[in-house]
């Protein structure tokens, strides 16, 4: 099949692959984590940049195997939307994704030996299993991006394991608290996943896979989505009256204006690249709410 040229090179072909928008799931549920710590420890820093590194690149690694296997499947074409385009666009050898994907996960388990080193071994055995869940999540027989389970996987695991490993590497300890505060950003990041889906439902669709947005229709998708929206804002008021009581929490309020409008950029929508802005917008809505759910954190300790 003859590529079609690309504007891209260099820096911006290898930025794309990394797919920057869905960033968001690694660094904030660490930023999170870490902030929920602080009310009772110093910041360890080193623990803190090795767990924040650690998540970036395995979350960066399945991006590339997610590019890597949509390849190898067919999915991707060259005129497919919103992918990093490494491949049937830019040329890059498939085996380069890969290895590169490989290389991640290699220096993200050099990481984990050295938190497990002044932590608890036991953290490398849930390092490990998000590693196998990130390939297993477009790789293996059945990958779970071809199931419902995607958004729960990808929730469950960044929104609310790296924010428990994250919290206990600095702490110890797990608490209620800090898996209240997990829920939301849990519902977020299932939100990108969501988003995500709503967008390529009808090339999904043509794969094989069985989504949720598949299942259920885009309509049923967006309201669904609008449903994770409102649980993780009114969220807020729960740990407000049971957990933390700071009105510093309703910083988050700040961004339900970028939710809104991801919202709206679905509705009625049925071209995939009229539906990248909202899928993007949804990703920034978790970044604002997390930054600023940890912000008020911070602040609150203060005062």
């Amino acid at each position: 099949m003859k590529q079609i040229p690309s504007v891209d090179t260099g820096f911006q072909i290898w930025w794309q692959l990394m797919r920057p928008h869905t960033l968001t799931a690694a660094f904030v549920p660490v930023f999170l984590g870490t902030a929920l710590a602080l009310k009772y420890t110093e910041l360890h820093v080193f623990l803190f940049l090795a767990m924040l590194i650690a998540s970036l690149l395995i979350q960066t690694a399945t991006n590339m195997f997610n590019e890597y296997f949509d390849y190898k499947r067919g999915l991707d074409t060259e005129e497919s939307i919103g992918i990093g385009g490494a491949i049937v666009r830019n040329g890059v050898k498939p085996k380069t994704v890969l290895n590169m994907a490989f290389l991640f996960f290699a220096i993200a388990l050099l990481l984990g030996v050295f938190i497990c080193s002044v932590t608890t071994w036991w953290i490398g055995l849930i390092g490990v299993i998000c590693m196998a869940v990130g390939y297993l999540y477009t790789g293996g027989p059945l990958p779970i991006a071809y199931t419902p389970f995607g958004e729960l996987a990808s929730g469950f695991l960044m929104g609310g394991v790296i924010i428990y490993i994250s919290f206990y590497i600095q702490t110890g300890f797990i608490s209620n608290a800090v898996i209240s505060f997990s829920i939301p950003i849990v519902l977020l990041i299932g939100a990108i996943n969501l988003a995500n889906n709503i967008r390529d439902r009808v090339g999904d669709k043509e794969a094989g896979r069985k989504t949720i947005a598949i299942l259920i229709g885009h309509n049923r998708a967006v309201i669904l989505l609008v449903a994770l929206f409102m649980i993780a804002y009114l969220w807020v008021f729960i740990l407000f009256f049971s957990v933390y009581s700071s009105f510093l929490l309703y910083l988050t309020y700040l961004s339900i204006p970028k939710a809104i409008k991801a919202v709206n950029g679905f509705k009625g929508k049925k071209n995939p690249i009229e539906m990248m802005p909202a899928m993007k917008l949804t990703a920034q809505t978790n970044t604002m709410y997390g930054f600023l759910l940890s912000i008020g954190l911070c602040l609150s300790y203060l005062f």
